[in-house]
């Protein structure tokens, strides 16, 4: 994604054309494109976007496929039916495992949800149920990798990092790539790792709780006094950066620091949950004085994304205590239940607040399960077709993208392998996935490697 320098004379003339024209927006893009711009400032898309910002949760572990979204009348018919069972180190004999949820109809457009869902039953014509989505390895680790950096294999950039480098931030306050996570992924800090792009496209963690950043509140007393040693500091700040032109890490620190002053001016703000009215914390599943449930981080989410923060994530559970149901697959219906409200109160509350048809909402999981079982109540990993979802702005509501076998077991019709949904967020957000590009290592790199092609049929 090339940036080409201007000259003064032009972004003078650009920049008074857009004024004059009530564009804000479109000043602070022509700034970025200048050298001195700055880093975050928010960048012109290559086409006009359906969508400006996008939540993205994350199901950590692997819900099933065939007990959630994806009904298989079938599958039950025939539950004990010996078939292949592939894995990760063998290919076997086992039972096939009908689901012990009930399947409805939901919505106007009838989409056919399991009973784990029934919040999301009722805003089923906001949903995009893509039934075809397949991935590389059946690992959580490689899996997890994969759907936010494409790459399954070499840690890459992050979905989130990719849309702060090609669009910038709409408050340079805050960080244009927020992560809600109470426990810690799998792949860890690479989830939201910007890797080779500069560093001030990173995620920025926040952990639920009475403190989500630690030392946020200044401790200045005298507002003169700090003001002075800010630009002391950021003077001293430049002239180092100046003398070492080459290192981006400087830059990217001091850029942190702006982001920190900014921060501890609309942060507290912004992560208060107590200005909500008991009405909406009910309708998330809250409650006053609630921090650090999945309800609450829903409803944070909103507020960020009223805010003007660009990519904001949230990761329902870590790397133990998820969706990973070996053992019985009724262990889905409490992690149905924690999320199962606030996602539904969240398309709501955007919805009612006009900002879902600018706000894209993507949710998903690493991988799907097994349509057969290795103890008769368990389900093991499955990487060879399972479900996500799109809502929101630009996309199709009521709607499902792709089938897939009798028993769930194979993709038979639109396939959708994870650079495809990736590619299709990316043109949401008006970004053209084969040309939002960065040269590194004598390579020009992309979040969709070498493929990826956009889902037409989701798109208003």
């Amino acid at each position: 994604m090339n940036r080409h320098s201007i000259h003064r004379r032009d972004f003078l003339m650009r920049s008074s054309a857009a004024l004059a024209g009530g564009s804000l927006y479109g000043a602070l893009s022509v700034a970025a494109e200048m050298g001195g711009g700055h880093p975050l400032a928010p960048r012109p898309s290559h086409y006009a976007p359906k969508a400006t910002n996008l939540v993205f949760i994350f199901l950590t572990g692997g819900f099933s496929h065939v007990d959630t979204f994806d009904p298989k009348p079938k599958l039950t018919a025939d539950s004990g039916k010996p078939v292949s069972a592939e894995s990760l180190r063998d290919v076997s004999t086992q039972p096939l495992l009908g689901s012990p949820f009930k399947f409805a109809p939901a919505g106007q457009s009838g989409i056919e949800i399991s009973e784990l869902f029934p919040h999301l039953s009722g805003v089923a014509d906001k949903l995009c149920v893509i039934r075809s989505l397949h991935t590389d390895i059946v690992e959580h680790f490689q899996g997890t990798l994969a759907m936010h950096t494409g790459s399954a294999t070499i840690p890459l950039p992050s979905l989130g990092a990719w849309l702060g480098y090609g669009l910038g931030t709409l408050n340079a306050n805050l960080p244009p790539y927020v992560v809600l996570a109470e426990h810690t992924p799998y792949a860890g800090a690479q989830v939201w790792d910007n890797n080779f792009l500069p560093p001030y496209y990173q995620g920025v963690r926040i952990k639920p709780g009475d403190e989500p950043i630690p030392d946020l509140r200044s401790p200045a007393r005298n507002v003169r006094l700090a003001e002075l040693e800010a630009r002391m500091l950021r003077d001293l700040n430049e002239q180092y950066s100046q003398a070492r032109p080459s290192d981006l890490d400087v830059k990217a620190r001091t850029n942190s620091f702006q982001v920190a002053r900014g921060m501890m001016q609309v942060a507290p703000e912004a992560f208060d949950l107590g200005s909500e009215t008991p009405a909406t914390l009910s309708a998330y599943g809250s409650q006053t004085g609630d921090r650090t449930s999945f309800a609450a981080q829903c409803l944070l989410a909103r507020r960020l994304v009223e805010r003007g923060v660009r990519v904001v994530e949230l990761i329902d559970s870590g790397s133990s205590d998820n969706w990973d149901a070996h053992g019985d697959m009724q262990q889905h219906r409490g992690k149905a239940a924690r999320v199962d409200q606030p996602i539904a109160a969240l398309l709501n509350d955007l919805e009612q607040r006009g900002l879902l048809e600018s706000t894209l909402v993507a949710i998903c999981t690493e991988f799907g399960r097994t349509p057969w079982s290795d103890n008769g109540k368990g389900r093991n990993h499955w990487h060879r077709a399972f479900t996500s979802l799109l809502a929101g702005a630009g996309v199709r509501g009521g709607m499902t993208y792709g089938t897939t076998d009798d028993y769930g077991i194979l993709v038979a019709d639109e396939p959708c392998h994870v650079h495809d949904y990736h590619a299709t967020i990316l043109h949401l957000l008006g970004l053209d996935h084969t040309k939002l590009t960065y040269r590194y290592a004598g390579r020009d790199y992309r979040l969709t490697d070498t493929s990826g092609t956009v889902l037409e049929k989701v798109l208003a």
